[in-house]
């Protein structure tokens, strides 16, 4: 990761890199994982993909759906499944302010990043509006102006 640095104790597992192109993200949370012993190790070793992951909230629990990760090469018959749902550990108050946002306004819990901080594998989750085409086209636009700026400022 050139350019930005992270916080000491943070090491990150993957990044969701379609999230901001897809999505507008509008907040975000960190959230724990309750995960298996054989999906930690997986993680250790990079065997995830966030994909086409998202979250959601049922029962007054937030569980994250489609994530896959992959099986544990040393692990034995009591392996994980790959895309099983995993609970998100969230605050109550955090649940019944996401709630309403997934339910009433359309909005998607998006996966941004998991990452182990102090261990424990936490995961960077957005409320995000879905981008259309145009929208995208406008993204890169200033994207690219933002670059050409940039490029110039560099030579002076």
């Amino acid at each position: 990761m050139a350019g930005k640095s992270e916080p000491s104790g943070i090491k990150i597992i993957a990044k969701n890199r379609k999230a901001r192109h897809e999505f507008e993200i509008l907040e975000t949370w960190e959230a724990g994982l309750v995960l298996m012993g054989t999906e930690v190790k997986a993680l250790r070793n990079g065997r995830v993909s966030m994909g086409d992951s998202y979250g959601e909230i049922r029962e007054g629990e937030a569980w994250l759906v489609k994530l896959h990760i992959g099986p544990y090469e040393m692990g034995n018959r009591e392996n994980h499944e790959p895309f099983r749902r995993r609970k998100m550990l969230l605050t109550r108050r955090e649940i019944r302010k996401i709630r309403p946002k997934v339910e009433e306004q359309g909005l998607t819990l998006v996966p941004m990043k998991i990452y182990f901080k102090k261990g424990l594998v936490k995961i960077q989750i957005g409320l995000g509006r879905g981008k259309r085409l145009h929208d995208k086209r406008d993204a890169k636009a200033k994207q690219d102006v933002q670059r050409r700026i940039a490029k110039e400022l560099g030579r002076r």
